[in-house]
């Protein structure tokens, strides 16, 4: 025990509590020597989440503890103490929704999101999978006996969990979607990210579906569950509306449902979970979180109350997410979880070739920019790309303008035809229609009869060759074709590169999945603890609100 008059007089912490604290009814106990005064030690405190804070001011100086307990005053008792105000231990458990960890067996309120063409890789989801933290596959663009493989390899690697794959709406190629649904359907895939739906088809009401039955009690079981991606509202309302009767009526006309399936998807929604997506990397209508969630949030509300579903449907976010400052944010504007996309992409155990993940690993906030899609080119739908050390996405842009401008090749002027051939193609275009004629005649000879009776249809074909393998050749790391990667990235990559620069996690070698999920949550949980004395009144300098990544400081947390 220290006497209070040998206190150090040379820390200089800068906090201060001007007000009249709240916990005049109490008093602290406990030794002195576990009071710190200095700024690095009283930070060290304030990140042990798992240990209460006590605020103390003795002899005029403002100190922090882990130790001790609190007490009535006692009477006529001298105290050398005063205790200003006292936060309790928070867990990473409490940050969300605990009924989603419960629904989907994590630690977390945390999701990584899937990346199209196995950019969420295997590799991604069963790292983030044993340390229970849900992710999901990016099957989106992948042929069937690719996504069969990836289906096996994950569900030997977690038998039990968590897992998701991504269900990615095709409106050019219904199939793909009920090849995708038969799938998960027999290798008993029970959680799907539901992606780009428009609306909602009968592949995506197949899978939800097939799942529902009664257990023992005479209760709904829902053993297929659902999360759904949205940006607006008319597409979230019918995911947080039960299935579409029309669609329960062809299915059974199918023989693909049973009459008592039927009946129970008329009680439950279609999703048990909706994640609303701000700007974002890949599809993204762009939209502001601070105003999308509070939209979504709301129509929940309206929907559960006409509904009266027994388990309410919970609304998370992804878009922007990339720090501890972002995550805390959703949670507090009330997150069920948060979902991350853009930032995994940079790690070690995603599909993006070395060459990309660099490129991403020096991404700042502004290197974005939205081009054409490949998907749904025609229609003129845009994704957000990486234009920071890539040519993609101008070219893009000028194959579409080319598009709208004219309704064939043969329309193009000879010397557009030789640039696109000579900088985009690298081959002559009749080569790149060769071998687009020759893929449709296997996958899809309908659409190849019909491209050549439709030459605007044919000239479309010819520019989604680059559109399409230009994604590939990022995943796969093509020589020679590095100013003609499409790397799908939102803003959230270049927060992130800010948030983690100086430290370990700059690197891309250095950079896990399962670290940066982890630091992530430990920092939001922190900064709730920084947020929670500032509301109480206390002046905390911005040097005690800084969350870095630190590999030691993760490993004693």
């Amino acid at each position: 025990m220290i006497p209070v008059d040998t206190l150090p007089d040379k820390h200089n912490n800068s906090l201060k509590f001007p007000i009249n604290p709240h916990s005049q009814n109490l008093t602290w106990k406990g030794a002195l020597d576990s009071i710190s005064f200095q700024e690095s030690a009283i930070k060290n405190k304030l990140l042990a989440l798992d240990k209460p804070c006590y605020i103390l001011k003795i002899a005029g100086k403002i100190g922090v503890t882990n130790e001790g307990y609190l007490c009535p005053p006692e009477n006529n008792t001298t105290v050398q103490t005063e205790l200003l105000t006292f936060i309790p231990p928070i867990n990473l458990q409490q940050l969300g929704d605990s009924n989603f960890l419960a629904a989907h067996g994590v630690k977390y309120a945390y999701v990584t999101g899937a990346m199209a063409g196995g950019i969420a890789s295997e590799e991604m989801v069963i790292a983030l999978g044993k340390a229970k933290i849900l992710s999901s596959f990016g099957a989106g663009g992948l042929p069937p006996e690719r996504l069969e493989t990836a289906i096996k390899r994950i569900q030997t690697a977690l038998p039990h969990g968590p897992y998701a794959f991504n269900l990615i709406h095709s409106p050019n190629d219904m199939a793909i979607e009920r090849r995708a649904v038969n799938l998960y359907l027999k290798y008993q895939v029970r959680t799907v990210e539901a992606s780009a739906f428009l609306d909602l088809t009968p592949n995506i009401v197949y899978y939800r579906v097939a799942g529902l039955s009664l257990n023992d009690a005479n209760q709904i079981e829902i053993k297929n569950k659902v999360i759904a991606k949205v940006s607006r509202r008319e597409v979230a309302s019918k995911f947080l509306q039960p299935a579409p009767p029309k669609i329960l009526k062809e299915l059974l006309e199918q023989g693909l449902i049973t009459d008592l399936q039927a009946k129970l998807a008329t009680k439950v929604p279609m999703a048990d979970d909706v994640t609303v997506e701000a700007d974002s990397g890949g599809h993204t209508d762009n939209r502001p979180l601070v105003c999308l969630l509070p939209s979504i949030i709301s129509l929940r509300n309206e929907i559960q109350e006409q509904f009266q579903y027994q388990q309410p449907i919970r609304i998370g976010v992804a878009g922007g997410i990339a720090t501890p400052q972002s995550a805390l944010a959703a949670f507090m504007m009330g997150a069920a979880y948060i979902m991350t996309g853009s930032i995994n992409q940079s790690c070690l155990e995603s599909g993006a070739c070395d060459h990309t993940k660099k490129l991403l690993a020096q991404a700042e906030m502004a290197d974005m920019i939205m081009a054409p899609a490949a998907d749904m080119f025609e229609m003129g739908v845009k994704l957000q790309v990486l234009k920071r050390g890539t040519m993609f996405p101008m070219r893009a842009q000028k194959l579409y303008e080319l598009y709208r401008n004219y309704n064939s090749i043969e329309e193009i002027p000879l010397a557009e035809r030789e640039k696109l051939e000579k900088q985009i193609f690298r081959k002559t275009l009749a080569e790149v229609w060769e071998g687009t004629a020759s893929y449709l005649s296997q996958k899809n000879p309908e659409k190849l009869g019909k491209a050549v009776n439709n030459p605007k249809l044919k000239m479309a074909l010819i520019f989604r060759w680059y559109l399409g393998l230009s994604s590939r050749w990022s995943s796969s790391g093509e020589k020679g074709r590095e100013v003609d990667y499409q790397i799908w990235c939102g803003p959230a990559m270049g927060s992130f590169n800010d948030w983690v620069r100086g430290s370990y996690l700059a690197e891309p070698n250095n950079r896990r999945v399962v670290d940066v999920a982890d630091h992530i949550m430990t920092g939001a949980a922190f900064l709730y603890r920084i947020q929670s004395l500032k509301i109480q009144g206390m002046q905390i300098p911005d040097d005690y609100s800084q969350y870095r990544p630190d590999h030691s400081k993760l490993l004693e947390i």
